[in-house]
């Protein structure tokens, strides 16, 4: 790769979205974990 080659951001636009996807993940994932729980102790 060279020097003079330009940066390879994503757009903001796109950071954002990919933030809050990975937020949602994680909470899914806590969800299931949370509902796991609930069933196994019933």
């Amino acid at each position: 790769m060279l020097w003079s080659d330009p940066e390879n951001k994503p757009p903001k636009e796109l950071r954002d979205t990919q933030e809050m996807l990975r937020r949602l993940g994680v909470l899914m994932a806590l969800a299931m974990v949370l509902a796991m729980l609930v069933i196994g102790v019933r």
